[in-house]
């Protein structure tokens, strides 16, 4: 993934384009991490010493620093969240909750999210192209629970497709995973 800069018209703005589309439709302004609760990518861009905003259009990610901070300090540390969340296909925006539910229960909701497009968009078509299929079944305190169907159930390699391949790339993209069990 290449990501394209753009200076904007003020200095402590730089304007980064992922070559996708980052809101399928609005925009979304945020000027402090409190205010970005709904947004994962730019909660995570909150993280970065001397990130004060961050603008999300269609197709581009604007970032504002105060002015006693430099560019070429912080861009890297953007660079690498902008890519690896787009990389891990977690969404942009979250979409909105009822106000009944609970705090875990909207972070389990995310979490399961994230699980099911990484499956999605990793997982199932290369387990396809050996003849099965992953079916997501659960994820409870930290242990997500897959069948393994077709050709991977009962296949003697597929214990090493789990642990080795697929609960290492979960664990990576989404810590709250710690381990992945195979489910009848």
């Amino acid at each position: 993934m290449f990501i394209q800069t753009e200076q904007t018209p003020n200095p402590q703005t730089l304007k980064f384009l992922p070559g996708r589309e980052v809101m399928g439709e609005g925009t979304a302004d945020f000027r402090d991490e409190d205010a970005a609760a709904r947004s994962p990518l730019a909660q995570r861009l909150f993280q970065v010493e001397g990130v004060e905003g961050v603008f999300l259009g269609s197709d581009f990610i604007s970032v504002t620093k105060p002015e006693d901070k430099e560019w070429y300090l912080l861009k890297p540390a953007i660079l690498g969240i902008i890519m690896e969340h787009f990389t891990a296909g977690r969404p942009v925006i979250l979409e909105e909750q009822g106000e009944a539910e609970a705090a875990p229960a909207e972070e389990d909701s995310e979490v399961v999210s994230q699980i099911k497009e990484l499956l999605d968009t990793r997982v199932r078509p290369a387990v396809a192209q050996d003849g099965g299929d992953i079916i997501f079944r659960g994820f409870e305190e930290g242990v997500v629970m897959l069948t393994m169907q077709g050709a991977c159930q009962g296949c003697p390699s597929s214990t090493a497709t789990l642990k080795m391949g697929i609960e290492n790339m979960l664990r990576h993209y989404i810590p709250e995973v710690v381990e992945v069990r195979a489910v009848e």
